[in-house]
């Protein structure tokens, strides 16, 4: 009977633990986006070709310029097209003073430096931010 009920209680213990709420399952959105950032930047410097991220609101996809024509990235898994997990999630891109509200797409050259830039996730009243400084760094915050 003891045992029963410690199990009971790692089991509750776990599966509480395991709920996020909504502003951790952004931040977690957030955290997975900011390392497939920096893969696609790395993409663009191994490739010789210049990557994209490119995003419609409810979904992304990883672009690569071959012969002057925007392509999703095919041959690799990690850099396929995906939904965001949360609904209602609202996105911004800001570089310098301007901010990009529709047809949100980032270019990553060949070259290890790049334009830096601010990615504004919110759903509801939770935001995060992943800030790009231009030279491979992503922090989400």
């Amino acid at each position: 009977m003891v045992v029963l009920v410690i199990v009971g209680i790692m089991l509750g213990a776990v599966s509480l633990s395991s709920m996020q709420s909504p502003r951790q399952r952004l931040q977690t959105e957030a955290q997975r986006l900011s390392v497939l950032l920096q893969l696609a930047r790395e993409e663009a410097i191994v490739r010789n070709r210049q990557t994209a991220f490119e995003s419609n609101g409810q979904a992304y996809q990883f672009l690569v310029l071959n012969e002057n024509k925007w392509e999703k990235i095919a041959d690799l898994d990690t850099l396929r097209g995906r939904e965001f997990s949360l609904p209602g999630m609202k996105m911004t891109i800001q570089r310098g003073d301007s901010i990009d509200l529709n047809g949100l797409r980032i270019v990553f050259g060949r070259e290890p430096v790049s334009r830096p830039f601010v990615m504004n996730l919110e759903v509801g009243e939770d935001h995060v931010s992943i800030n790009a400084d231009g030279v491979g760094h992503f922090e989400v915050e």
